[in-house]
Order: structure tokens, then sequence, then C-alpha cells
């Protein structure tokens, strides 16, 4: 596998590259230009040539019976990764984790007390995560992090408490998070948790770039922590970041509490019934083969992410950047530049597209979101028009 391969998917159904104009690098949603396992390929391909597309397995199996291969192979890695016991009747399949994070917020909507109807995000986060609790008609309070003078960022956990307090009966935690890249420290999540149980806050996880990580950090799954901690937590994880399948549209939602877990059945039921085949395919192949392509991303990932801190650092020092501890994403502070948008300024006058830090919510006005995970031609070539943008 060579990772510097560039592969044309102007001509494909990519969303990434066809979005913008063909003059524009997309450098913005978390899609990596990366060809995915050879195993998962190979698996497509055998479903492929059958020329048979009816109905996957679990079509009418709500508790996944015919597909505890599959919940296996997730029990067995989150054993082997995280230290972390769980059953194969705690796993619940969904088409991915922004669905499951509706699907969360939903549910607890059904369920939650009319005093607890409020639910505390960490912004600046993933968008669909501040979307989630009012799609469900639920009230968002948010809890900034805090940005510090290095560029890292930390829990404010006088706001944290103070959310808390505002009627929450739900929080929605990103770790690794999106887009400032903190992989949170043990001790963090224990006093998040901890501030949840005594308020009887349940907590949603969204733990989907938990298999991407640098240097010596260690990804906790948080109801790993404690029995009680899992009892009140719903955690989403998936496959689709870590072996770009994000098009399959498969993912877990690992839910060991039975009652929490039959609420958010209830919740998905009709909306949505099933996981296509393909993803149960591409899914049961990555986590069965592809641990050794993983092993060769993260490896070309961590590169990327030197060089990219080294050329802004030298060639574009009115933006700072802190080195994610994990996730391929990039999250630049551009508060220097003056500029009304960096987004607007970067895809007008460099021609390439990021990510607007101000759909992140609170605290993204002035930052771009960057996607390092492609190519390291592609990210040059993005740079050099970067630079040259600000030069003129």
């Amino acid at each position: 596998m060579t990772f510097d391969e560039v592969i044309n998917r102007r001509a494909t159904e990519s969303y990434k590259w066809r979005e913008y104009p063909e003059d524009v690098m997309p450098l913005f949603v978390a899609d990596m230009d990366f060809r995915s396992p050879e195993a998962v390929a190979r698996a497509l391909r055998a479903y492929i040539g059958d020329g048979v597309f009816g109905y996957p397995r679990g079509l009418h199996t709500y508790d996944h019976a015919q597909l505890h291969e599959l919940s296996g192979l997730v029990v067995d890695r989150m054993a082997h990764r995280y230290n972390w016991q769980i059953g194969v009747d705690d796993v619940v399949l969904i088409p991915g984790v922004v669905a499951g994070l509706n699907i969360t917020c939903h549910s607890f909507a059904a369920n939650s007390s009319l005093r607890q109807r409020s639910v505390v995000v960490q912004p600046p986060v993933y968008p669909p995560i501040l979307g989630a609790p009012l799609n469900a008609h639920l009230q968002r309070v948010e809890s900034p992090l805090q940005c510090e003078n290095d560029g890292s960022y930390s829990v404010d956990w006088d706001s944290f408490r103070s959310g808390v307090a505002q009627n929450a009966g739900l929080f929605v935690l990103c770790n690794p998070h999106n887009p400032v890249g903190r992989v949170f420290r043990r001790d963090e999540l224990e006093r998040m948790a901890e501030i949840c149980l005594s308020a009887n806050i349940k907590i949603c996880a969204d733990e989907i770039h938990s298999d991407l990580l640098f240097d010596s950090h260690e990804h906790i799954p948080i109801a790993s922590l404690d029995p009680e901690i899992a009892r009140q937590t719903i955690t989403l994880i998936a496959p689709s970041k870590t072996f770009n399948l994000a098009g399959l549209q498969c993912g877990f939602a690992i839910i060991s509490n039975s009652e929490l877990r039959q609420q958010f059945r209830s919740a998905r039921e009709g909306l949505v019934p099933w996981v296509n085949a393909m993803g149960l395919i591409g899914a049961e192949a990555a986590y069965r083969d592809g641990q050794s392509w993983l092993d060769q991303l993260l490896a070309y990932l961590h590169a990327n992410r030197e060089f990219l801190s080294d050329f802004v650092r030298r060639e574009m020092p009115e933006i700072r950047m802190r080195k994610p501890e994990g996730t391929y994403l990039a999250w630049l502070d551009c508060r220097e530049l003056k500029v009304d948008s960096p987004y607007e300024f970067f895809l007008q006058h460099a021609r390439v597209a990021l990510n607007d830090g101000r759909t992140f919510g609170t605290g993204g006005t002035g930052f771009v979101r960057l996607n390092f995970g492609c190519p390291r031609s592609i990210l040059e070539e993005a740079l050099s028009r970067m630079k040259l943008s600000l030069a003129a």
C-alpha cells in the first residue's frame, strides 16, 4: 500500500471532490484520499460479483442475533485495544455516528423528565453534535472548551458544572475531540463522569476517531472507567474514519444498560431499521483484516502532521497550530490574519477549501479546520497556495 498515490476522485461519487469547482483543492470534510484496505475491497468485489442486492441480515432482528459474528469482532476489539469488557448484546448496529447522535437525542427526549430537557456540549465541536439536540427539540447548553495561550484546549470546569446545572439530562462528549484534536486524559474523563453521575446525567460519547492517535496518547472509552458510568453511557464508534469507509454508512452503539439500549432501539424504530449490506461487509473485513493497513496509515498521518506543523511554523507564522493528539484534522488559528473569514479568504485567494471554524460553534470564529489525510503532494500543493495567498 502506498499512501502517496494520487487517486483522481473527481469522476467518482465524491462529495469532497465534487462540492467545489475543479480548480479548488479540497481539504475540508473528514474523508481521506487513500484506498481502503485491500481486504475490504476484496470482500465488496465478491459481494458485487454475485449480482444480487437484496435485504441484508438484521432487517427485522432488532437485537441483531444474526449478526453476532460482527458484534463479536467489536467485542474483541474493545477488549484488545482498551481492556474494555462488553458483551455482544451491548452492540447495536447503526448507519453511522451522526445517526447515533440523533437517535440518542430523540431517545432522551422521549424518556427524560420535564426537568432535564437540556443537552450539554463542548464547542467548538463537530457540527452534528451541535445540531442533534435541536433536531430532537431539546435545549442545547454550551460549555465551551478553554483555549490556552499555547493553543491547547482544556475543560473549563466552572463552565461544565454550570452547564450541567441548567436542567441538563444528557452530555455529549467528543473524544478524541473534533476539531481541536484533544485526546482527553483519564483524570479529565473521570472528573467529567463524576459530575455527570452526581447529577444523574447520561453520557453520549462520540469516539469515532479513537483509533487515530499520535505519539503516546491513549484513548480511554469513558464507559470503560467504571460499571456505574457504563450504565449511564451510550458509546458511538465506527470503522468509517479509521479505514476510510464513510460512504458505506456503518457504525455501532455500545450500550451496556439494557433499559437504555431498549430506549435507543425504540427511538430508531421505523426510521433506522438496519445497516446496508455493503456497510456490514466492509466493517467486518476491516475489523478482521485491516490492522496492518491501519499501522501503515498511522505512520503516514504522523509524518503528514509533522510536515504540516513545520510548514505552518516556518512559512505561515501568522497562523497558529497546535499539533492534534488524535484525528487527521488540524485546527488552525487564523485570528491574526484579521480577515472577516479565513475560510472565504483561502477559498477565494488560494483556491483551497477548508472547513469554516464558525460552523463548529462558540470559539470557532477566526479558525479553519484542515484535513491532512491525503497524499503528501496534495497537502504540499495546498499549503503552498495558502502561503502565496498570504504573501499577496
